[in-house]
């Protein structure tokens, strides 16, 4: 995996990683163990990981433990951001809206964060259309696990 200083982290990577019944939960495992890069989600992100692990209070405490150690740096939302994802949101009308999803490539945009580990297909299609040409995901993708 080439090193990138800064990858963007998704909600179904995280939940993955935490669910250990998550048919990706092993290879997502591995790529946590190996990186070496800061990762970085939002809010609405965490938010988010936590309605999916709702059913496992213990798990949803690991996660939010490992939130405010700061394994992930969670950066918030600045109102220029929800004007940028207003944007996106109607440059991808075609898509189901996923505000988590459009937080991320508004961050990306502002932190010039060139990957993304994620194993959802939406993001190819983000990575088509967005300003920086570099945006790309890792090796992690659902086709190739």
């Amino acid at each position: 995996m080439s090193h990138h200083p800064l990858i963007l982290v998704d909600s179904g990577i995280l939940f993955a990683y935490y669910s250990a019944r998550d048919n990706y939960h092993n290879q997502v495992r591995s790529f946590f163990e190996s990186c070496t890069s800061k990762l970085v989600t939002t809010p609405s992100c965490i938010t988010e990981v936590m309605w999916l692990l709702s059913s496992n209070g213990r798990t949803q405490n690991e996660f939010l433990l490992d939130v405010a150690q700061e394994l992930y740096e969670c950066v918030s939302l600045l109102p220029k951001d929800f004007s940028r994802i207003a944007e996106l949101n109607s440059q991808y009308a075609d898509l189901p809206g996923d505000f988590a999803d459009l937080s991320l490539i508004a961050i990306s945009e502002c932190l010039e964060i060139s990957a993304i580990a994620t194993l959802d297909s939406d993001f190819d299609v983000y990575r088509l259309y967005r300003k920086k040409v570099d945006f790309r995901c890792t090796p992690l993708k659902r086709e190739l696990l």
